[in-house]
């Protein structure tokens, strides 16, 4: 894909309510790559369904708050507005109670979402959302649309299978795993290998992927770009909770290489991002410019 000037996004899938303990904040990877892209810089809509509750009116609000276009987000009387229990252990890793049935699952297609899909550059999604055929149908219609597609790989048991995971990384364009992920993944499809570049190739090349990356927690990232490998060996930070970290590095990363930054520039960059958001409570935590610059520097 080339570069562009005006970069405008689509995040398809689940918008939620994290749960921690009394607290409870708003998430859903699809949205956490949103909102990141959209302070950015991009134009960015997002295509899901919340109850009608007041969880699903106050999500509603918030986005719209955030400048993204809601006019796909779909409101269900049939189902409850997501919500996710989220449990942090001692190193401020997540775990998560995923509550189903959830209005995320239930997203039907009407003409104004697959439009916004039509006219964008990039279409975001993840697999979560394709535990439920309703949401998984909508789905792979909007992936038969041509636009360039970033497939957002999170495992989380039970909400999963193989053969779904496969057939979607082969629609996609680029995939996003953490090192845990790609290692699962590539050992269900038989990989002899238990290093990450092989794998990240093994996968890219039975897949027909042009382009992975790898997060590896404190320790950076490993991007495949047009060929070419890409590391950065991250960030020293003070966790405070690794919610939405990932996903604040993705949106950093995909806006930066289709708009200003070349591959090692934005793998940097992204990583910046990724750890700030780890050093700071909650999935959408503001940073400004000047703290990613320091970070950077910092190296």
């Amino acid at each position: 894909m080339n570069k562009v000037k005006n970069l405008k996004a689509v995040a398809y899938g689940e918008v939620l309510w994290d749960v921690f303990g009394s607290e409870k904040k708003i998430g859903g990877a699809p949205l956490n790559v949103a909102l990141r892209m959209k302070t950015l810089g991009c134009e960015v809509a997002i295509i899901s369904c919340v109850g009608k509750d007041e969880d699903g009116k106050s999500i509603i609000s918030y986005i719209e708050s955030m400048g993204l276009d809601t006019n796909a987000i779909l409101q269900t009387e049939d189902f409850p507005t997501g919500l996710v229990n989220v449990t942090l252990d001692i190193h401020g890793s997540a775990s998560y109670d995923i509550h189903y049935p959830s209005a995320w699952d239930k997203i039907v297609l009407n003409d104004w979402a697959k439009n916004l899909v039509t006219d964008a550059d990039i279409l975001i999604y993840g697999s979560l959302v394709c535990r439920d055929e309703v949401s998984r149908n909508s789905l792979e219609e909007l992936l038969k649309i041509n636009v360039y597609k970033v497939f957002d790989v999170n495992l989380r048991p039970p909400h999963y299978s193989y053969d779904i995971l496969e057939k979607l990384m082969k629609t996609a364009d680029f995939v996003k795993f953490n090192d845990d992920e790609l290692l699962e993944i590539a050992k269900s499809m038989h990989s002899p290998f238990s290093d990450l570049e092989k794998n990240i190739l093994f996968i890219a090349e039975r897949c027909n992927i042009a382009s992975i990356c790898v997060t590896k927690g404190k320790d950076g990232a490993l991007l495949l770009w047009e060929g070419k490998f890409y590391e950065n060996k991250g960030y020293p930070v003070e966790v405070a909770d690794t919610v939405g970290a990932g996903d604040s590095f993705l949106g950093a990363l995909v806006t930066s290489l289709f708009t200003d930054k070349t591959p090692q520039e934005a793998i940097d960059f992204a990583c910046a991002v990724g750890a700030l958001v780890a050093a700071s409570p909650g999935a959408n935590p503001e940073i400004s410019n000047s703290k990613i610059e320091s970070l950077m520097l910092s190296q």
